[in-house]
């Protein structure tokens, strides 16, 4: 998805039944009070990915007075990647000690429909379901060497009711398993 796609876009994020690593199903209305939700693909055998955890964790903290919600999503195939198992899903949450739902997409179905191509890769949408952000995390695939948290600052832009400056980066990391 390119900037102007990201401007000219406004996608309802419609999942429904995807199971959480602390056992509840998901869906979409979930999180329909949520006025900021961050859709954040990833995948248990990237080290990109991974590396995020903790400030991942650190951002829900920080804005959820705001009404951040972040979420995980694992849409990884289990079978052509076993570090990709909802076992191993869990034990990465006990571990990392998530604040934020961490949720299965078997067979892919809302990585597809957004067009997800990498762990990590986000997608922040705004409170009427404009998908506001789309992209990396930051420019480092390890946070202590990031100079830009565009994540953050479209988190940051988007409490503070203004449009996000920078709607759409490339993001990197390690390929869908699917």
């Amino acid at each position: 998805m390119t900037s102007s796609d990201v401007a000219e876009a406004t996608i309802t994020v419609d999942f429904e039944d995807l199971l959480g690593v602390d056992g509840r199903r998901y869906s979409a209305s979930t999180f329909k009070n949520k006025p900021i939700l961050a859709l954040i693909f990833t995948g248990n055998a990237c080290p990109t990915a991974k590396a995020w955890d903790g400030e991942l964790t650190r951002l829900q903290r920080m804005f959820d007075h705001f009404g951040l919600q972040i979420v995980m999503v694992n849409p990884n195939n289990s079978y052509l990647s076993p570090e990709d198992t909802y076992d191993r899903m869990v034990a990465r949450a006990e571990t990392g000690g998530f604040n934020f739902p961490y949720l299965k997409d078997e067979g892919a179905v809302l990585a597809r429909r957004l067009g997800a191509q990498v762990t990590p890769q986000v997608f922040v949408f705004d409170a009427v379901g404009t998908l506001s952000y789309t992209g990396r995390i930051a420019d480092s695939r390890r946070p202590e060497a990031a100079v830009r948290y565009d994540l953050k600052e479209a988190v940051e832009e988007l409490a503070s009711g203004l449009d996000v400056t920078v709607p759409s980066t490339d993001p990197f990391g390690c390929a869908l398993v699917l």
